[in-house]
């Protein structure tokens, strides 16, 4: 079975060798290469082409949220786990917005780093207790369509249901659409009428409504 390959971006020396030590401890899981700036993180992912890429938010030049970006858009197939000390709800967005398929705070490094590195390797998202708190409480705190669509009553078809707990998992559209054997093309669809019918206009926003109706599990699981 070929190794899961990682990538450490963080412009902390001591942050860097503290996730390697734990990561390589992981049987199967090797620590590929290391990044200390956002240019150099690029640059390194699509060299490189992790499996998994572990993304600082508060790293020299790019930040870690247009690094994210950047990667998901040259590798699709590269997961990005972003690693940080904001706890705020509008850092979280901005993760989800650009293609995080999961958020750890560095206080939760040591108990949380391989949980969610397997999970998002395995093409789930994954948000510590705690964050999964901030989405919640982020959700219930946004005033907009999508809140006065739930309570006018809009249904979801069992398409439209299973197209969001997909998406909340982290899967692409190609991905959703080689899962449910229709073209990308529809899926797409579906996913313009979900966001339409619900008011919604972002992923993290798809992600805050399956989180608070049941659709998708905030580990993954």
């Amino acid at each position: 079975m070929r190794k899961l390959h990682i990538l450490i971006v963080d412009d902390h020396a001591l942050v860097r060798r503290g996730a390697r030590e734990v990561l390589n401890s992981q049987r199967g899981w090797r620590v590929v290469g290391e990044a200390a700036n956002g240019l150099e993180a690029v640059s390194k992912a699509v060299e490189l082409k992790p499996d998994v890429a572990i993304v600082d938010v508060g790293i020299p030049g790019i930040d870690g949220i247009e690094v994210t970006r950047r990667v998901r858009k040259a590798a699709p197939d590269i997961k990005v786990l972003v690693l940080t000390m904001d706890e705020s709800d509008q850092m979280v967005r901005r993760a989800l917005d650009a293609g995080a398929q999961g958020y750890v705070l560095k206080s939760d490094l040591t108990d949380c780093l391989p949980k969610a590195v397997r999970a998002i390797a395995e093409g789930n998202r994954f948000l510590t207790p705690k964050v999964s708190d901030i989405v919640i409480g982020g959700f219930l705190n946004t005033k907009g369509r999508h809140q006065r669509a739930s309570r006018e009553g809009v249904s979801l078809g069992p398409r439209e249901i299973e197209i969001i707990r997909l998406l909340n998992d982290g899967r692409t559209n190609k991905e959703i659409a080689t899962t449910l054997g229709i073209a990308v093309r529809t899926v797409e669809t579906h996913r313009s009428n979900i966001m339409h019918k619900l008011g919604l206009h972002s992923v993290a926003e798809l992600i805050h409504y399956g989180l608070r109706h049941g659709i998708a599990a905030a580990n993954g699981s």
